[in-house]
């Protein structure tokens, strides 16, 4: 684990991944022990792949998958692949954090991305973790005006100390302390996202 004053990226611009490492090393932030190792999120990811392949095993459409960009990319291939039922892939784009590391206060960006219709058909969100809850909240609100079947979300990691919408997960993969954390697909600044395990950085 990680500990220290995280380095505010804006004052602290980075120009390549060696000026990042570089801004964390001095505030004493490097990547030590893993607060879940690979390990734990490729067998919880192939639990969850198991678990929705049973919710959703009689259905008579392909499920659909809105992947919601950029931090849910590996997850979601991930649990793609552990999926025993035709699967479809959608996206929509939001953001709330900028270079920071919190989402309270920053406005939404939400992209409308999904290229299919989804009258009628039964779509999971997925998402890699469910912080304040704003952005699952403004996604869920867009894709039921969509008038899917179903809607359900699915989420790596669910951080409910930071709260302020509450939002249903009804496939979840951990509960985590309040800290801000890397790897597998969430990134600080832009970076660190091809790590293959979860680490904190607080």
């Amino acid at each position: 684990m990680v500990t220290g004053q995280i380095p505010d990226p804006d004052k602290v611009p980075f120009s390549s991944r060696q000026d990042a490492e570089r801004a964390l090393e001095y505030m004493g932030l490097t990547a030590g022990t893993p607060l879940i190792d690979e390990g734990r999120i490729s067998r919880r990811v192939r639990g969850l792949g198991r678990q929705i392949s049973t919710v959703y095993a009689e259905i008579e459409t392909p499920l659909v998958l809105v992947v919601i960009l950029k931090g849910a990319t590996v997850f979601a291939a991930d649990l793609l692949r552990s999926l025993t039922v035709p699967a479809e892939l959608e996206f929509v784009r939001a953001a709330s954090y900028g270079t920071g590391t919190s989402s309270q206060g920053h406005p939404l960006r939400l992209a409308r991305m999904v290229d299919g219709t989804l009258i009628d058909r039964h779509v999971l969100l997925v998402e890699d973790i469910v912080d304040s809850g704003r952005t699952a909240d403004a996604v869920i609100r867009s894709v039921k005006r969509m008038k899917p079947s179903s809607l359900r979300l699915a989420a790596l990691l669910d951080r409910p100390a930071r709260r302020s919408i509450e939002v249903k997960i009804d496939f979840k993969g951990f509960t985590i302390p309040d800290r801000f954390v890397i790897g597998y697909g969430l990134d600080y600044a832009g970076l660190y996202r091809e790590l293959p395990a979860i680490y904190s950085l607080s």
